[in-house]
């Protein structure tokens, strides 16, 4: 699945055209290493960070997720992990 879809699917991001801007802008970062296509490929395992607001979010997926559904039902594409502290580089 798309990353920007899989952004907006969980309800991380409001909307998808605002995912693909943040993917766009360097900001996600995939297993480590920093995307800027917003058709980067997202699989069950992968760890993303990106920032929300003035903090870092860093989950992993679960599932791909086939829609944008309920808030329960987004919650269940991905596990929040202890976010790292703010990296400059986000700034």
């Amino acid at each position: 699945m798309r990353i920007d879809k899989w952004l907006f699917f969980t309800r991380l991001i409001k909307t998808r055209s605002q995912a693909a801007a943040l993917v766009d802008s360097g900001a996600v970062r995939l297993n480590g290493a920093i995307v800027t296509k917003p058709a980067q490929t997202v699989k069950v395992g992968d760890e993303l960070i990106f920032p929300t607001g003035k903090r870092l979010r860093r989950v992993v997926v679960l599932a791909p997720g086939g829609r944008r559904g309920p808030a329960p039902e987004a919650r269940a594409l991905y596990q929040e992990q202890e976010a790292p502290a703010r990296d400059p580089w986000f700034d």
